[in-house]
């Protein structure tokens, strides 16, 4: 049981980079970005194969986040110049890195053992926690720039941020690039934890990053930016402990995994809507009591 949290919280940690990636895009831009699925493969391939062909496992990784940049940068530009639909646009970038990654890894599945690693120096759990906590503080630096507040006004209200002579096109672009880079990264390092990629890593990414926003902010809410940061990284390790404990319940399989990871998300999400509904009719019970206890109170005074 021990081992299964440890290996949920190295995982989680690992994949909590993604996380910050569809943060930046479902949350900040207000963008439905799917080249997520993509990119995370796209990461994990260019850092299993710079790794294999002797580049050191760190500049692999760095590598990996440029690849994903690129390839977010791509959509970005699909949307803002091209003229497509966001979605759309995600989704045409998804399919075109398919064959891409297939290109770069060569072959399906790539082992990456008895290669050199990133975990080999330390500990996975520590270089999580390390990268974790270095990406959430860059993030929220970055976030109180000009450049990171032009990113947030563009996600809450793009036509009155035009209004004002900023270039949304390129705010949009800069979002999606960084998030995918982040993706990307993402992918790299969980290849070297898994020893090895494969053309499917990523399929569902999106899905497991939009399961760790939600419930991260269900669980921490979302008041301020770094309370949402933190509970972004705190809901990607929540997630994994969930998936954890699932696959050792006797009658579940990993096949299982996928309606598991919907059925977290629809908990998460329907638990704040019922919890905020109880609490209004709690609230308006109150009210109507308050109501008629004044009401009754100025009848007896008119009695009197």
């Amino acid at each position: 049981m021990m081992t299964s949290m440890i290996g949920a919280l190295e995982s989680g940690l690992l994949y909590s980079l993604m996380a910050l990636g569809v943060f930046i895009t479902y949350r900040i831009l207000d963008f439905p970005d799917l080249t997520v699925d993509g990119s995370f493969t796209t990461g994990a391939a260019i850092g299993t194969v710079m790794t294999i062909s002797g580049t050191p496992p760190w500049l692999a990784i760095i590598y990996a986040f440029i690849g994903g940049a690129l390839a977010g940068m791509c959509t970005g530009l699909l949307h803002t110049k091209g003229k497509i639909n966001g979605l759309l646009s995600g989704i045409i970038m998804m399919i075109a890195l398919y064959s891409i990654n297939l290109r770069i890894l060569g072959k399906p599945v790539l082992s990456l053992r008895n290669e050199a690693n990133a975990f080999d120096e330390a500990p996975i759990w520590l270089v999580g926690s390390i990268i974790s906590i270095s990406v959430v503080v860059l993030l929220l630096l970055f976030l109180k720039t000009n450049m990171g507040l032009s990113l947030r006004a563009t996600g809450d209200n793009n036509r009155m941020i035009r209004s004002f002579g900023a270039n949304t096109d390129n705010t949009i672009i800069l979002g999606v690039a960084l998030s995918n880079a982040l993706v990307a990264c993402s992918g790299a390092l969980v290849a070297h934890s898994l020893n090895g990629a494969n053309n499917s890593l990523g399929i569902g990414m999106i899905v497991i990053g939009l399961a760790s926003v939600i419930i991260g902010e269900a669980i921490f809410g979302s008041q301020s930016l770094i309370r949402s940061l933190i509970a972004v990284v705190v809901g990607a390790i929540i997630y994994r402990i969930i998936y954890a404990l699932a696959l050792r319940v006797p009658w579940l399989d990993s096949q299982d995994m996928k309606l598991i990871t919907a059925v977290i998300i629809i908990c998460a999400l329907v638990i704040p809507s019922v919890r905020r509904a109880i609490k209004q009719k709690s609230l308006a019970k109150k009210r109507t009591e308050e109501v008629l206890a004044s009401l009754g109170q100025s009848g007896t005074g008119g009695a009197r």
